[in-house]
């Protein structure tokens, strides 16, 4: 628990620490002049954090999972030969040319997860309590799901989503900041810098704020990948063993709901989503119903 924690601080550190070089390089981050803010530097600004942090973390993210999630890579000559098998046919049928690594983590989660900075560089994981307690066409829907996501180029896409939704929620919120600041200086202290550690927290609190107000686009987008993954899933093992996976995760659904293991949310896949109708707008995954019911009303 500790190592993972300690990881994703390293990691957030190392992110922020090229970002800021870049900028240096570049020439830019002063965003405001003597006449206010100047929006186009505040854009670029706030582009090159978003989308910089957002791809390195891109970058990094397949072997980042191994060393979080713990994954033991395993390979077709292993004990894991079957599970290393039915990913690399999957693969093949879904066109891709270079094989995903396959891995295994040790985790009571029915989970599995796909990452990698592209289709040629990308990992598909699986935890022990999934194939401890699903049969192998389950598995194997299961499997086709990930290499879906892995063909369609979620990660990719999903990357540059956050990047740019990270980049206007910098944006607005710095334009919110500086309204406030300035109107925090009064009229009789134009001249008065305002505080740059209370400049600071502003900036912060209305971070904090445009970040959940911008949270349910990013949510629907990962909704509607985890319909193309299931359909993409469904065509490359077939439609019941897709249904048959989403299943046997809706009869675990109790023992996911009391799990009191974190599982990184970045490499969450097949769970389920809440069932409170607010909450559902912030939902990374549809409801396990609604996916069964897309799939069953397919023409596949």
């Amino acid at each position: 628990m500790f190592k993972r924690i300690f990881i994703f601080f390293a990691v957030s550190l190392l992110v922020s620490i090229t970002v800021s070089l870049l900028m240096s390089v570049l020439g830019i981050g002063n965003y405001i002049g003597a006449n206010g803010i100047q929006y186009g530097s505040l854009m670029a600004f706030c582009l090159i954090w978003g989308l910089a942090g957002s791809m390195i973390s891109l970058m990094i993210s397949k072997q980042l999972a191994k060393w979080t999630m713990g994954v033991q890579i395993v390979t077709l000559e292993g004990p894991h030969r079957d599970i290393v098998d039915k990913v690399h046919r999957l693969s093949r049928r879904a066109g891709l040319t270079e094989m995903p690594e396959v891995g295994i983590y040790q985790s009571d989660e029915i989970n599995a997860f796909a990452t990698g900075r592209s289709k040629n560089s990308s990992l598909v994981a699986v935890s022990t309590g999934l194939l401890s307690r699903m049969n192998d066409a389950e598995v194997e829907g299961v499997i086709a799901h990930e290499v879906a996501h892995i063909a369609n180029g979620d990660m990719v896409t999903m990357a540059l989503v956050q990047g740019v939704v990270n980049a206007f929620v910098m944006f607005f919120a710095r334009i919110a900041a500086f309204a406030v600041s300035q109107a925090m200086r009064g009229n009789d202290d134009d001249d008065a810098p305002v505080n740059p550690w209370v400049n600071a927290g502003i900036v912060f609190l209305f971070d904090i704020l445009f970040g959940i107000l911008a949270m349910p686009i990013v949510a629907w987008f990962s909704r509607y990948r985890e319909y193309r993954a299931d359909t993409g899933g469904a065509d490359l093992a077939g439609r019941e063993k897709m249904i048959a996976a989403l299943e046997s995760l809706k009869r675990a659904y109790p023992h996911l709901v009391d799990s009191k293991e974190a599982v990184n949310p970045n490499f969450k896949s097949m769970q389920i989503s809440s069932k409170s109708s607010m909450m559902k707008f912030f939902s990374t995954h549809p409801p396990l119903d609604e996916r069964i019911a897309a799939l069953r009303a397919s023409r596949l």
